[in-house]
């Protein structure tokens, strides 16, 4: 018997782009809304209101194609400066109130409860609706939390209550948990692979926990031993603390997989512009520019390239535009798009004095950033050479 002693939260902040506009401007809540960029061109939804996903509205989606869903729709530019500082604010808050945080993303972050129930009286399960009247109170945010002996099952668990929802797995409860639950719950399971096992019979989770794991395997290779492990109840319990960022990106996971490259090189665009203010923000250049991309069938590839230390957004977008141009062929259907970037400098500590051009180009960008800040990322962009289709 596997004794299970992990105790391990994970708050998700329920449309958090939204939710932060909504603090803002209180006459859109209520409205179904999203943030992303303009209609015309380039526009993606990058987040969505329960009232907008109703109308069928996604992330990921052309704002213009959301508009057409929902004609009332609001759409607000997206300002990321401020989602990032809130969601380092509420980073540091949890902190004060697990040993171990891990910050899985801007808007989800896992907390290592274990051995900590004698400071919360003896009622983690109590604790979680704590902690969700205090990410309301103090920070003016809806989210929904969840309580398992591991990472996989409190992610699992709390999508079952989204949104400002509770849930709480005993131990010793998983599998039953499980069972009634749709395949395509579990972290990993696409719509293809959910098709691909519902042809063959399996329809829920209890399907799977009744065949062996060389089953799964024959089915599934490699891919069938994680998914045996996961609806049984099992998953990754081991939360790693946020230490100094050695990389920043920005990766999406698409609501219906892609496959126009043309459509890709559109969101990479909005990804590139979100990671240079980011670097520009810390006073950081890189040297190296990443592309990930995972296909539906969760095959993942990676894509690098070593350039001279930059923070701005054409060099950057060329060179992640080429990396893709090399690595996707199209039609492929791609399920996760993401650009990277590491291996910084110190802008403060390169090479000067700058080039009149370079000097100038440093001004344009440092304008651009306040720009964004004060107006909304969508409102301005940097234009790039070259990007007609060769």
């Amino acid at each position: 018997m596997v004794i299970r002693n992990k105790q391990i939260a994970h708050l998700d902040l329920d449309c958090f782009f939204v939710s932060v506009e909504r603090i803002k401007d209180r006459s859109l809540v209520g409205k179904p809304v999203v943030v992303g960029g303009a209609p015309g061109g380039r526009g993606v939804v990058a987040s969505a209101s329960y009232e907008a996903r109703a109308f069928g509205v996604r992330s990921a989606m052309p704002t213009a194609q959301a508009l057409r869903l929902c004609p009332q729709l609001v759409v607000v530019h997206s300002r990321h400066h401020d989602y990032g500082e809130i969601s380092d604010r509420l980073y540091r808050r949890m902190c004060e109130l697990a040993p171990v945080v891990e910050r899985a993303s801007i808007d989800e972050m896992y907390l290592d409860l274990t051995g900590c129930a004698s400071l919360y009286g003896n009622d983690l399960p109590g604790f979680m609706k704590t902690l969700q009247t205090l990410v309301k109170a103090e920070f003016e945010l809806p989210c929904s939390v969840a309580l398992a002996s591991s990472k996989t099952l409190a992610k699992i668990a709390v999508g079952t209550v989204k949104p400002s929802g509770v849930c709480v797995i005993p131990h010793g409860q998983e599998e039953r948990f499980l069972a009634p639950l749709p395949i395509d719950v579990i972290p990993g399971v696409g719509k293809k692979t959910a098709e691909f096992l519902a042809r063959r019979g399996f329809k829920c989770v209890a399907d799977l926990q009744l065949i062996t794991e060389e089953k799964l395997v024959q089915l599934l290779g490699a891919h069938g031993t994680w998914l045996y492990r996961v609806v049984h109840g099992f998953g990754s319990d081991e939360v790693s603390p946020e230490h100094d960022r050695k990389s920043i990106s920005h990766e999406e996971t698409f609501a219906r997989d892609i496959g126009d490259r043309r459509k890709l090189e559109e969101i990479l665009f909005s990804h590139v512009e979100d990671v240079c203010s980011s670097l520009r923000a810390k006073g950081w250049k890189a040297r190296t520019v990443g592309l990930k991309l995972r296909y539906a069938d969760f095959t993942t590839v990676t894509r690098a390239r070593t350039v001279d230390a930059t923070d701005d957004d054409p060099v950057v977008y060329r060179t992640v535009r080429e990396l893709l141009r090399t690595a996707y062929g199209g039609g492929e259907p791609v399920r996760l798009i993401g650009v990277h970037l590491s291996n910084f400098d110190d802008a403060t500590q390169l090479e000067l004095p700058l080039l009149p051009h370079e000097e100038k180009r440093h001004e344009v960008l440092k304008a651009v950033d306040e720009i964004r800040a004060k107006y909304g990322d969508g409102v301005i962009h940097v234009g790039t050479e070259g990007d007609s289709e060769g």
